[in-house]
Protein backbone atom coordinates (compact mmCIF):
# COMPACT_ATOMS: atom_id res chain seq x y z
CA UNK A 1 0.00 0.00 0.00
CA UNK A 2 3.14 2.41 0.56
CA UNK A 3 3.92 1.56 -3.07
CA UNK A 4 1.06 2.90 -4.14
CA UNK A 5 1.01 6.28 -2.16
CA UNK A 6 4.43 6.85 -3.37
CA UNK A 7 3.91 6.36 -6.73
CA UNK A 8 0.86 9.43 -6.00
CA UNK A 9 2.91 11.50 -4.31
CA UNK A 10 5.74 11.02 -7.32
CA UNK A 11 3.02 12.05 -9.84
CA UNK A 12 1.52 15.20 -7.98
CA UNK A 13 5.34 16.17 -7.03
CA UNK A 14 6.15 15.97 -11.39
CA UNK A 15 2.71 17.73 -12.42
CA UNK A 16 4.05 20.77 -10.04
CA UNK A 17 7.60 20.82 -10.97
CA UNK A 18 6.30 20.44 -14.45
CA UNK A 19 3.89 23.50 -13.67
CA UNK A 20 6.76 25.87 -12.10
CA UNK A 21 9.47 24.68 -15.07
CA UNK A 22 7.42 25.72 -17.75
CA UNK A 23 6.11 28.58 -16.30
CA UNK A 24 9.90 29.82 -15.96
CA UNK A 25 10.26 29.38 -19.43
CA UNK A 26 6.84 30.60 -20.72
CA UNK A 27 7.97 34.04 -18.91
CA UNK A 28 11.99 34.19 -20.16
CA UNK A 29 11.64 33.19 -23.25
CA UNK A 30 8.30 34.38 -24.68
CA UNK A 31 8.53 37.56 -22.03
CA UNK A 32 11.83 38.66 -22.01
CA UNK A 33 10.50 42.15 -21.92
CA UNK A 34 8.72 42.05 -18.65
CA UNK A 35 12.00 42.40 -17.15
CA UNK A 36 12.21 45.65 -17.66
CA UNK A 37 9.62 47.66 -15.15
CA UNK A 38 7.93 50.45 -17.68
CA UNK A 39 6.11 47.94 -19.39
CA UNK A 40 2.07 47.47 -18.87
CA UNK A 41 0.41 44.35 -17.22
CA UNK A 42 -0.28 41.41 -19.86
CA UNK A 43 -3.86 40.45 -20.24
CA UNK A 44 -4.21 37.94 -17.51
CA UNK A 45 -6.20 35.10 -19.79
CA UNK A 46 -3.23 34.62 -22.05
CA UNK A 47 -0.95 34.53 -19.14
CA UNK A 48 -3.36 31.43 -17.97
CA UNK A 49 -2.99 29.76 -21.79
CA UNK A 50 0.56 30.29 -21.90
CA UNK A 51 1.10 28.54 -18.66
CA UNK A 52 -1.04 26.01 -19.84
CA UNK A 53 0.96 25.38 -22.37
CA UNK A 54 3.82 25.46 -20.91
CA UNK A 55 3.33 22.79 -18.62
CA UNK A 56 2.42 20.51 -21.50
CA UNK A 57 5.24 21.49 -23.17
CA UNK A 58 7.86 20.98 -20.41
CA UNK A 59 6.05 17.93 -18.94
CA UNK A 60 5.43 15.99 -22.32
CA UNK A 61 9.50 16.40 -23.28
CA UNK A 62 10.61 15.83 -19.82
CA UNK A 63 8.91 12.94 -18.45
CA UNK A 64 10.90 10.09 -19.77
CA UNK A 65 14.63 12.38 -18.66
CA UNK A 66 12.53 13.00 -15.36
CA UNK A 67 11.53 9.42 -15.09
CA UNK A 68 15.11 7.74 -15.12
CA UNK A 69 16.14 10.09 -12.37
CA UNK A 70 12.90 9.15 -10.12
CA UNK A 71 13.88 6.03 -10.87
CA UNK A 72 17.75 6.53 -9.43
CA UNK A 73 16.95 8.20 -6.95
CA UNK A 74 14.08 5.90 -5.41
CA UNK A 75 16.35 2.61 -6.24
CA UNK A 76 19.28 4.65 -4.50
CA UNK A 77 17.33 6.19 -1.54
CA UNK A 78 19.14 9.41 -2.73
CA UNK A 79 17.87 11.90 -1.03
CA UNK A 80 20.15 14.98 -1.39
CA UNK A 81 19.11 18.06 -2.50
CA UNK A 82 21.92 18.43 -4.62
CA UNK A 83 21.27 15.09 -6.38
CA UNK A 84 17.87 16.88 -8.14
CA UNK A 85 19.08 20.05 -8.59
CA UNK A 86 21.73 18.12 -11.06
CA UNK A 87 19.30 16.14 -12.22
CA UNK A 88 16.75 18.80 -13.07
CA UNK A 89 19.37 20.42 -14.84
CA UNK A 90 20.61 16.92 -17.40
CA UNK A 91 16.12 16.91 -17.59
CA UNK A 92 16.05 20.60 -18.61
CA UNK A 93 19.36 20.37 -20.84
CA UNK A 94 17.89 17.14 -22.39
CA UNK A 95 14.68 18.82 -22.84
CA UNK A 96 16.45 21.85 -24.71
CA UNK A 97 19.05 19.54 -27.15
CA UNK A 98 15.64 17.38 -27.81
CA UNK A 99 14.29 20.43 -29.76
CA UNK A 100 17.56 21.40 -31.51
CA UNK A 101 18.71 19.68 -35.08
CA UNK A 102 21.20 17.41 -34.66
CA UNK A 103 24.09 17.08 -37.61
CA UNK A 104 24.96 13.27 -37.94
CA UNK A 105 28.47 14.21 -40.24
CA UNK A 106 29.47 16.65 -37.78
CA UNK A 107 28.14 15.22 -34.63
CA UNK A 108 27.50 18.54 -34.03
CA UNK A 109 23.96 20.50 -32.70
CA UNK A 110 23.51 23.26 -35.61
CA UNK A 111 21.26 26.61 -33.97
CA UNK A 112 22.27 25.89 -30.28
CA UNK A 113 20.92 29.69 -28.50
CA UNK A 114 22.47 30.23 -25.47
CA UNK A 115 19.79 32.13 -23.75
CA UNK A 116 17.81 29.46 -24.42
CA UNK A 117 19.84 26.67 -23.25
CA UNK A 118 20.18 28.38 -20.33
CA UNK A 119 16.64 29.00 -19.52
CA UNK A 120 15.89 25.20 -20.16
CA UNK A 121 18.76 24.01 -17.89
CA UNK A 122 17.82 26.63 -15.09
CA UNK A 123 13.41 25.77 -15.25
CA UNK A 124 15.26 22.08 -15.03
CA UNK A 125 17.03 23.06 -12.01
CA UNK A 126 14.05 24.68 -10.18
CA UNK A 127 11.74 22.17 -11.18
CA UNK A 128 13.89 19.76 -9.38
CA UNK A 129 14.28 21.28 -5.94
CA UNK A 130 10.48 21.90 -6.44
CA UNK A 131 10.23 17.89 -6.85
CA UNK A 132 12.53 17.24 -4.13
CA UNK A 133 10.76 19.46 -1.52
CA UNK A 134 7.79 17.14 -2.78
CA UNK A 135 8.65 13.75 -2.52
CA UNK A 136 12.11 13.89 -3.06
CA UNK A 137 13.21 14.78 0.49
CA UNK A 138 11.27 10.87 1.11
CA UNK A 139 12.86 8.70 -1.85
CA UNK A 140 13.16 5.29 -1.05
CA UNK A 141 11.99 5.48 2.48
CA UNK A 142 8.75 3.45 1.31
CA UNK A 143 10.94 0.24 1.40
CA UNK A 144 12.03 0.25 4.53
CA UNK A 145 9.85 -1.61 7.11
CA UNK A 146 7.27 0.41 9.55
CA UNK A 147 8.85 0.62 13.12
CA UNK A 148 5.66 0.25 15.41
CA UNK A 149 5.16 1.15 18.71
CA UNK A 150 5.39 -1.75 21.33
CA UNK A 151 2.57 -3.44 22.28
CA UNK A 152 1.16 -4.21 25.92
CA UNK A 153 1.63 -8.11 26.81
CA UNK A 154 -1.32 -9.62 26.99
CA UNK A 155 0.37 -12.56 28.85
CA UNK A 156 2.00 -10.63 31.69
CA UNK A 157 -0.19 -10.21 34.92
CA UNK A 158 -1.11 -6.50 36.35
Amino acid sequence: MSLIGRIIVILFAFCVASMVGGTIIIFSILFPELSAMDTGMVNPDAINVLIGFGFIFFSGFALIPALIVVVITETFNIRAVLAYALGGAVVGLACYLGLIPYDATTMTFDGIVRRHLEVMTGAGIIAGLIYWVIAGRNAGRWKQPRHLPPQPDATAKP
